[in-house]
């Protein structure tokens, strides 16, 4: 991934302030910038420190739309494990940004089919995304856009891989309330994004990080699919590096 920016960080703490670093340049030098969001584990420590740079140094969500990567299917926006609720918890309830410009799929919809539609279309009326923040499973989907993804895929009901529902399960109660669909912008949609940031963090992570880097561009790794694209910058700690050659660690930039 020669077009990649690879940034080398230490751990989970200093992965976090780095991104959040990067989306607060964007939202400074574009107030009314579109914002791709992710949920999980990952993005977590990210927004609390956007959190605390909009709390002590003044930075405005105020004018910025977002829109998430993907919702459960069958989970309504009040539900306690739908990616509304953690927005709002981890996020938008602590930020100035407007209810009405945060954008998340409904899982809940009756036509599935024309949400996916209704939502392609919201992006491409906002403009597009201008930076999107990912993770990547331990299986290399990003999103949920789980290995065999097309890299011409726009925002669709998937079906979710064994290990991504085991992967999930501790949001929920056991592992049998997790749903096993969703829906989830595809790989298109994300690569239509200005800026892409991916986030890695864990020993867990770093044979999906080493695939995604170093080896093929392939469906069957859908991280590698942002070869693709010419503005993308992956930042990885040291646990979820472990697995790079010294040639990719050594073309890195350390922060």
């Amino acid at each position: 991934m020669s077009n990649v920016k690879l940034l080398l960080v230490e751990g989970y703490q200093e992965m976090s302030k780095v991104a959040a670093q990067l989306f607060a340049q964007e939202v400074k030098r574009k107030p009314d910038l579109v914002l791709g969001l992710a949920t999980g584990g990952t993005p977590v420590g990210m927004y609390e420190e956007l959190i605390r740079m909009h709390r002590t140094e003044g930075l405005s969500f105020s004018q910025a739309t977002s829109f998430n990567l993907d919702e459960y299917v069958g989970l309504d926006a009040q539900h306690p494990q739908s990616y509304r609720t953690y927005m709002q918890e981890h996020l938008f309830a602590q930020i100035d940004m407007a209810a009405e410009r945060t954008n998340i799929p409904r899982g809940d919809a009756q036509d599935l089919e024309q949400e996916c539609a209704r939502y392609e279309q919201a992006i491409a009326e906002a403009g597009g995304i201008d930076i999107q923040v990912l993770g990547i499973g331990t299986n290399g989907h990003i999103g949920f856009n789980e290995p065999g993804s097309s890299a011409s895929s726009k925002t669709r009901v998937v079906q979710l891989t064994p290990s991504t529902i085991e992967a999930n399960a501790r949001f929920f109660e056991s592992v049998e309330e997790v749903p096993t669909q969703a829906v989830s912008m595809g790989i298109a949609t994300i690569l239509g994004a200005k800026k892409i940031v991916l986030l890695a963090s864990g020993e867990a992570k770093a044979q999906a990080v080493r695939d995604m880097l170093e080896g093929e561009m392939t469906p069957d790794v859908p991280a590698s699919l942002l070869q693709m694209h010419d503005d993308v910058t992956v930042i990885v700690d040291a646990p979820a590096a472990s697995l790079l050659s010294a040639v990719t660690i050594g073309r890195a930039k350390t922060e």
